[in-house]
């Protein structure tokens, strides 16, 4: 099974974004949507698949850890 993480764009060049989760930064491709500095996207596979609202990525992003500590 393979899941998306949604992170927190913090610079963009091109069809590329850096993008944070928690703190790690990651290379992710943006060529399928078009995000802004700020913004949270849902990335699979190093591409990210949607633009999200803050409030259901920052929800994901704590049920993400609430499943982590559990392991």
């Amino acid at each position: 099974m393979c899941i998306a993480v949604p992170g927190r764009v913090v610079e963009i060049d091109e069809a590329n974004a850096k993008v944070s989760f928690n703190g790690n930064m990651v290379n992710v491709n943006t060529g399928l949507v078009e995000p802004k500095v700020g913004q949270y996207v849902l990335v699979h596979a190093g591409c990210a698949i949607e633009v999200m609202d803050k409030d259901k990525a920052e929800e994901l992003i704590e049920l993400f850890a609430e499943i982590e500590e559990m392991q």
